[in-house]
Order: C-alpha cells, then structure tokens, then sequence
C-alpha cells in the first residue's frame, strides 16, 4: 500500500474517497467542518435529517459532495466520549469496511478521535491491518475468483506518522501470509510445502534457513517429535530460520506449531468439522508472518523463527496411547492420548532451539488445546508464563494491536497432573485444567529460559462455512512484541 502524509485543505484532496467523522451532538471534526462549509453546509443537514446519528461505527457514503474535490466523502460517527476499546474497534472496522470496497486513493481524517492513549499512530496501524483483513480474499484453488479491490494509495491527514504507516503495512502482509498459509487446503501444505516457503522466504531476505529432516530428527533422538510424524507418509521436519538485524549472541525466539492436518492420530478426533484441523498449523504460519513482516522492514533485532511440522495420522505404525517416548531432552514421556501431539513436537522444538542458540527469550505459539478456546472463546488467546516481565510486554503488545492475551494460570501445583507411573511424565493431564497442564508439560523442557506460551486454539481461525477464514492471529501480537525489543 502507498501512503501520503497530508496537512493542507481537505476539501482540495482529489481523492476517490475522503474520510471524515462526526459526533453524537453533531459536532463535525476539522476537515468535516471544512467540508461541510465548502458544501453549504451539506454534512450537517445530514445529521439533522437524522441519516447519521454520529454514533460509533455509523457510516454514511455521500457521492460528489459539491465544493470539493474529493469523488466520495464517508461520514464516520466518532461516539463522541464514547471511545473505550469496543468502540474505537467499531469505527476502525466500519471504516476499513467501506474503504476497502473503493479501489484507488483514500484520504483519512480521524484526528478528532486520537487521544493520548489511542494516538493518531495507533488509529492508523489499526486502519491499515483492517484494510488488510478486509482486501485479503483467499483464490488459490478457485478457478472463478474475482481478486478482492485495492486501495492505491492512504492519504493520512494529520500528523507525519509515516513510520507508523510502513511498520502497519509491514505487519499487514505478514499476516496476509500467514491468513493464506492457514487457508490453503491440507493436501498442498504439507510439512515439506511449509519447508519450501521457509526457504524461499529466507533465500529472498537473507536469512539462514535449516530444516531437519525427520529421518534425522530420529537420529538425533526427537523421539516426541517422531512419535507423532511417523504416522504419515509426509514427512515431517523442524525448519530453523534465523535474520540477523543485529549482532548478538542471545537471540529472541519465537516457535510455532505446525500440524498440518490433525486427525488425533490413534485417539482419532469426530468427523464433523475435521476439515478445520488444517489450521492446526496457524502456529507455524504465524512465525513466517512474522518473518515476512522482519523482512520488509530490516530491523535492528536477532531472531530464530523455529516451526515443528507434521501430520498426525492413524496409519498402522502410528504411535498408541499406552506408548513411552524419549524426547531430545532425554525426558521420557508416556503418550496416553495420541491428539495431544502439539506438545510432542514442540517439546523437541523447544529443546532443539534453546539448546543450539540460548535465546534471551522464547515465544512458543501453537493451536494447542480446546480447553483454552472453552474458556477463552476466539477473543484472546491463552498467555502462560513464570515471568512477570515477559507477560506484561506479551500483554501489552496484544492490548495495542488488538491481537489480545488473556494470562491464565501455570502454578506449580498442577505439575502433579502429569504424573506416570510409567515415564517422567504423561502428555495429559486428565479432564481438569486442560490448557494449564500443556502448558505445564512445555515449561519442563524450558526451565533455564525466559519462556511464554501462546495458545491461539480459538483465535487462529473463524466463521464456518463460506465464513471459514484465518486470521494471521497473532502475527500482530508477536511483530510488535519483537519491535519493542529494539533499544
């Protein structure tokens, strides 16, 4: 997307669409004002008609306003006192909804509703990943799809934020990446298709990318990991991508989940809705969004983007539940229910990772457990750490984007729900606490680290039906967790 910085007289702006907003009392902002008076006063004859009542997220498209320059003008209720976090989110999505329906060049006013803690910054990265969300129309594997509309060019009226545009953009197509990765139907995005985007992506940028193999991965002794791989005749890999913006020996890393189809494996799952169980690899998609993101914009950082991939299926030398694994940590593991494999192989993931680079810190994301959705819906995703420092930059990140957390419990009284009498630990905790005890399992295996947990189970993907879509959740969360990081 092309952006403009603007600071002169709206109604001059030759722009197919020009956004302005309006209160609840019917008080017009600047460049409302301004068209209004170009116009004779058109914009507040609106309002007393009563076909905009300036309420949060209203809207009205008004064609060839007289006196000004612009094709439509888009009248924006501001709620006027109103602006908590639904509401702000309600006018950012009626706006990028109506604007993402005009191809060609938008010109933006929302100055009126910036304050100190939504600034004009904050409007605009919300108004560009929303157009994103809005213009991304998945087409690969339908032969009659219409491309969706693109904006040209996003005149922002106000102040120069053209930092905060670039770095919105950036996070935009990084989540776009991630959006068609998840989408993409389970017999194209096999472990060695997410492989191949690793290693095209990192040829582009100037990564270092290194994907093991999962005949070396046995080798190595990633028995949690093989465990669950051997099952399917794809096979399955961990893939390393490393960007050095800065020299440092202590990298941030971020690991992803990435089943590309889950069908529980021996412990198989109910038919209804199976088809969803492709997006059981949005972890992973959201560490190459992220890397996408890291490659436009270059930044002064050091990070590893670890992805685990497989498929869990139920061949005949799948593992069983009853069976006892090594992972590469040494630590075996009694597997009692084959479809809590998210945690099989990111546990050797994990292993792998700190042991290879010592990061100063971990993010693992993963589609992990339906407990996490029950208690959380598709709103936040579940957040669990021992480090108050890391959950308070996670939250914070989120709360920004609108890519939120919710923290949720990780005390060290539900270890105990792991126990085996067979192996250092089960892969299951019993009914009871679900989301907390996977979590559980991974912070064994991370004890020496500065390690979170991100399960996105419920975020990662929405709607049914033709609604069915990706989020890119949470490559929002996890870029602006990762540029805050730069002193």
């Amino acid at each position: 997307m092309e952006f403009e910085i603007f600071s002169g007289t709206p109604t001059e702006l030759a722009a197919d669409c020009l956004v302005v907003t309006l209160g609840k009392s019917g008080t017009l902002s600047a460049s409302a004002e301004a068209v209004d008076q170009a116009s004779g006063g058109f914009l507040s004859a609106r309002y007393s008609d009563g076909d905009i009542k300036g309420g949060p997220g209203q809207t009205l498209l008004l064609p060839a306003v007289s006196g000004i320059s612009a094709r439509r003008v888009l009248l924006t209720g501001s709620g006027e006192g109103e602006l908590n976090e639904i509401n702000a989110g309600k006018i950012v999505s009626a706006v990028a909804k109506a604007v993402s329906a005009i191809a060609g060049t938008i010109a933006v006013d929302l100055t009126a509703v910036a304050t100190s803690e939504r600034p004009e910054a904050w409007w605009a990265e919300q108004l560009v990943l929303a157009i994103h969300a809005n213009q991304y129309k998945y087409s690969l594997t339908k032969a009659d799809s219409e491309p969706a509309p693109k904006a040209g060019k996003l005149i922002w009226i106000g102040s120069d934020i053209s930092t905060a545009l670039t770095v919105a953009d950036a996070k935009g197509a990084g989540t776009d990446y991630a959006r068609e990765l998840g989408n993409l139907p389970p017999n194209i995005c096999t472990p060695t298709y997410l492989a191949e985007q690793a290693q095209a992506l990192s040829a582009e940028a100037g990564f270092t990318c290194t994907v093991y193999d999962e005949k070396e991965l046995e080798e190595m002794g990633a028995g949690a990991f093989y465990s669950v791989s051997k099952g399917s005749s794809e096979p399955g890999k961990i893939i390393i991508m490393e960007y050095k913006g800065v020299e440092s020996s202590a990298p941030h890393m971020i690991v992803g989940k990435g089943i590309t189809f889950d069908t529980g494996g021996i412990s198989l799952k109910p038919g209804p809705k199976m088809d969803e169980m492709k997006y059981d690899m949005c972890g992973a998609a959201s560490i190459l969004g992220t890397m996408k993101t890291l490659s436009i914009l270059k930044p002064a950082i050091h990070v590893v983007g670890i992805i685990t991939t497989a498929e869990n299926m139920p061949a005949g030398h799948a593992s069983k539940p009853g069976d006892v694994v090594t992972s590469l940590s040494g630590l075996t593991v009694e597997i009692l229910n084959t479809d809590a494999e998210g945690r099989l192989v990111l546990c050797d993931a994990l292993t792998l990772g700190i042991r290879d680079y010592t990061p100063a810190t971990c993010v693992d994301v993963a589609t992990l457990t339906g407990a996490c959705m029950m208690a959380l819906g598709k709103v936040n995703s579940g957040l669990f750490t021992a480090d108050e420092e890391l959950a308070a930059e996670l939250t914070s990140a989120g709360k920004y984007t609108n890519d939120r957390v919710w923290r949720l419990p990780l005390e060290e009284e539900y270890q105990s729900l792991l126990d085996s009498n067979f192996a250092d630990m089960a892969n299951i905790g019993g009914p009871l606490a679900g989301a907390t005890t996977a979590a559980c399992f991974l912070s064994r295996f991370t004890k020496e680290t500065r390690w979170a947990h991100v399960d996105i189970a419920g975020p990662a993907w929405g709607g049914d039906g033709t609604s069915k879509n990706s989020t890119g959740r949470p490559v929002p969360l996890l870029t602006t967790y990762l540029l805050n990081k730069i002193s």
